[in-house]
């Protein structure tokens, strides 16, 4: 039998029963038990065995302070919390819709599309619209309701 398996079937119940009474949380003290034993086989200094159960006692409160301290940091989130993000659903959906509008978009007319654009992303005034494509008001005003119209069937507007 190692010195490692003597040390903890000697002290692990006490350190169990210490981890318990201070913490209160029967998990809690198994974790704290464990976490004990472990830092002192990794530890660089030597155990005094005169001083053992006091050595392990003082790292489990140790790790019991530091376990309190983290958990004041943490704030407990409620079950119902609404994700702010979109849902891979949603996600999905949005992706699609957007892969059948840029299509139906790319199935106007050239000149339909790019009144559509400069109104719809731009906002540029139908006047505007109208001087830079080199075609009426009245056509401009046609052009673009039809582009959204067909848009507008696409999305089942």
């Amino acid at each position: 039998m190692t010195d490692v398996t003597a040390l903890y079937e000697k002290y692990a119940a006490s350190v169990f029963r210490f981890a318990l009474y201070l913490s209160g949380n029967r998990a809690l003290a198994e974790d704290l038990t464990s976490e004990t034993f472990v830092r002192a086989w990794t530890s660089a200094a030597p155990i005094q065995m005169a001083t053992v159960k006091g050595y392990l006692f003082t790292i489990a409160r140790h790790l019991y302070l530091q376990g309190l301290r983290k958990q004041t940091r943490h704030a407990v989130l409620p079950d119902d919390l609404p994700d702010p993000g979109a849902s891979p659903y949603a996600r999905a959906a949005a992706k699609d819709e957007f892969s059948r509008v840029r299509d139906g978009l790319m199935r106007l007319p050239e000149i339909d599309r790019t009144a559509l654009l400069m109104r719809a992303l731009d906002e540029m005034p139908y006047d505007e619209i109208s001087r830079a494509l080199g075609i009426s008001l009245a056509s401009v005003k046609v052009k673009i309701h039809r582009a959204r119209v067909a848009l507008g069937r696409l999305r089942g507007l």
